[in-house]
């Protein structure tokens, strides 16, 4: 049989084979998508929740260049909060409850209608090559389909195992079908594996539960979205709920510790350090007598309740009674225990910057293949692959996206150029230029760059347009200079500012921390009412005006090194100078500028300033 043709081809169908794939196509490619199973597609396996700290960022600047994760959230959600609304909107992130069901529904509507993709349940058990490159997939069936680039997305599913205290299960999250052959696949090509571990809590059966004994936690009035195209929503929130462990709780699960998979050595898998299981949280934490559990529904047409914060492996009739032990859910059923699953990932090391395996040119791989952990991550490096992937076919330049441009710049870099020893999880903290990659800027930052790989539609694009030229004009209005008056003076004593003893730019009087554009439009016929949007931007711009100057300055000196090019044929063992061990690493990573060397672990500032020493007279070629 002649070989079906395409130019790019996506294994897997969560969130990261999604975005690449809709990205792929949308960029004019023909593209197959394959899929253990079409009734799994973006699937929910653990929380039934997009976003969070430092995740919501991600999925903003998804939908700010055009992906699809954020629309089908604000259409299937049930429940919208911003959090860390007490700090700085540095760290502000929204967080949605999902309905699971509908989720699923929404993507693969999105797949099944998007011109120039293909969906095809199949699994995939080697991946074919021709001269070193990419040449097709092959699979189980026998079918062959030929290509000119591979998107890797195949998550948790590589030769994975289910645990639940001394039972186990070869098998996929939820019951799914693992991936037999392609963790061999990937060996056959080179590629190192690592073995990660992740976990999921039970799902409590929401009619037994005891709701007035817990506290409610409603959605946010008015509604966020996360789409730039959506403004606010207009739908009625589900409420969650929370509730305790306590010292029972406790006692149960440090009686059985010995039951536990983890802790009785039949896991051999690296678990998340920051969504540990309850296990892991009793014993690293043993002088808190209490820990947060949030009751999540799962959809609206279901009686599923997601118990967050209680991840476990623990047996059966354990997980039933320490449940049992908490406010609210002392009479509860059990619709579905809790399990940890391990499953082979790849080394990301082995990636460049465009999130392609170096040493097999055509082959991406994007989400938890590459050792990260989420729905929103894997989104995030999906849709990033996804472009490269179609710009690698077309012959054309790398899609960049640095630590100072977006925090997928972050995530791409620390994955491909640090490695990771752990599940990774996106946090605001490992973003150092925070402040100017806020999440309500994704679309300013972002959507031009998308426009020019025809991923940004024209009312998209409108949006942004409309946003920058009403920030614009608020700008040239606040430059105002207004002289002292009554209503100026009583207003500032009234929220505790000083008032000015002669005139003042408006501009300036907004910087002060107690003053809102809102208040200063109520005061001044100069200025008019602005889009929800652009008030955000203008108020963060004047309350934030001295640190964003300076970490733009930041920005500017980390440039001057980031982009300084390195060879990819230079020889590291050949500069005198060097350590052995920065020789050894640079040589096996191939760094692709300066700044990416200076992040590889082994590798010194003395070794960074030897290596400017040789910039500055010329590196020798291999």
């Amino acid at each position: 049989m002649e070989r079906q043709r395409f130019d790019v081809i996506i294994i897997g169908a969560g969130h990261a084979g999604l975005e690449a794939a809709l990205a792929s196509a949308r960029m004019g490619l023909e593209t197959l998508l394959l899929t253990l199973n079409l009734d799994s597609i973006g699937m929910m396996p653990c929380n039934p929740a997009i976003g969070g700290t430092g995740k919501g960022h991600l999925v903003r600047e998804v939908d700010a260049m055009g992906g699809e994760m954020g629309l089908a959230a604000d259409d299937t959600l049930i429940q919208m909060r911003m959090l860390n609304t007490s700090k700085g909107p540095a760290v502000h992130s929204l967080r949605a409850q999902m309905d699971k069901r509908r989720y699923h529904e929404r993507m693969k509507r999105a797949v099944e209608t998007q011109p120039n993709l293909t969906l095809v349940q199949g699994e995939v058990t080697e991946i074919l090559t021709e001269n070193g490159s990419v040449s097709g997939v092959r699979t189980d069936e026998g079918f062959d389909y030929a290509c000119r680039a591979v998107v890797l997305c195949s998550g948790v599913y590589l030769k994975s195992r289910i645990l639940i205290g001394e039972w186990s299960r070869l098998s996929g999250p939820c019951g799914m079908l693992r991936s037999e052959g392609l963790s061999d696949a990937l060996k056959n090509l080179g590629i190192p594996l690592q073995r990660f571990k992740t976990g999921t809590p039970a799902r409590v059966r929401k009619s037994s539960l005891d709701l007035d004994e817990m506290e409610i936690q409603r959605g946010d009035e008015p509604t966020p979205a996360f789409s730039f195209l959506n403004g606010r929503l207009h739908i009625e929130q589900d409420p969650c709920w929370l509730t305790y462990t306590n010292e029972k709780t406790h006692e149960i699960i440090l009686k059985n510790l010995d039951r536990s998979p983890m802790y009785a050595g039949r896991i051999h898998a690296t678990g998340t350090r920051y969504c540990p299981s309850i296990e892991d949280k009793i014993v690293r934490f043993p002088d808190h007598d209490r820990h947060q559990i949030f009751i999540e529904p799962e959809g609206r047409t279901t009686e599923e309740m997601y118990v967050q914060g209680m991840s476990t492996s623990l047996p059966a009739d354990v997980q039933v009674d320490m449940l049992h032990t908490m406010p609210g859910l002392r009479h509860c059923e059990v619709m579905r225990l809790g399990y940890a699953i391990e499953y082979d990932c790849l080394v990301p090391n082995v990636l460049n910057l465009s999130l392609m395996v170096r040493d097999v040119p055509g082959l991406f791989t994007a989400g938890q293949v590459n050792g990260s952990s989420g729905y929103e991550e894997a989104a995030a490096q999906g849709f990033y692959a996804g472009v490269n992937a179609a710009l690698y076919v077309k012959g054309e330049e790398p899609f960049f996206l640095g630590r100072s441009d977006a925090y997928t710049g972050v995530l791409v870099d620390d994955l491909a150029t640090k490695g990771t020893p752990e599940p990774y999880r996106m946090m605001t903290s490992r973003c150092e230029y925070r402040l100017l990659l806020r999440q309500d800027n994704a679309d300013l930052r972002l959507t031009e760059r998308a426009r020019r790989l025809g991923l940004i539609t024209d009312e998209r694009y409108a949006v942004l347009q409309r946003k920058k030229e009403g920030i614009a004009r608020a700008v040239e209005r606040l430059g105002t200079h207004v002289p002292p008056s009554d209503a100026l003076r009583v207003y500032l004593e009234s929220v505790g500012e000083s008032v000015p003893a002669s005139g003042v730019k408006l501009f300036d009087l907004l910087k002060r921390p107690n003053v809102r554009y809102t208040n200063l439009l109520n005061l001044f016929d100069c200025l008019e009412p602005l889009e929800p949007a652009v008030e955000e931007q203008i108020d963060v711009m004047a309350h934030y005006d001295g640190y964003i100057e300076k970490q733009t300055e930041q920005v500017r000196r980390f440039l001057a090194m980031e982009e300084t090019p390195l060879p990819q044929d230079l020889d590291y063992s050949t500069l005198d100078g060097l350590r052995l061990e920065a020789r050894q690493k640079l040589n096996a990573q191939r760094p692709e500028n300066l700044g990416q060397a200076s992040r590889i672990s082994g590798v010194s500032p003395a070794d960074v300033g030897v290596l400017l020493v040789y910039l500055k007279r010329g590196l020798p070629h291999a």
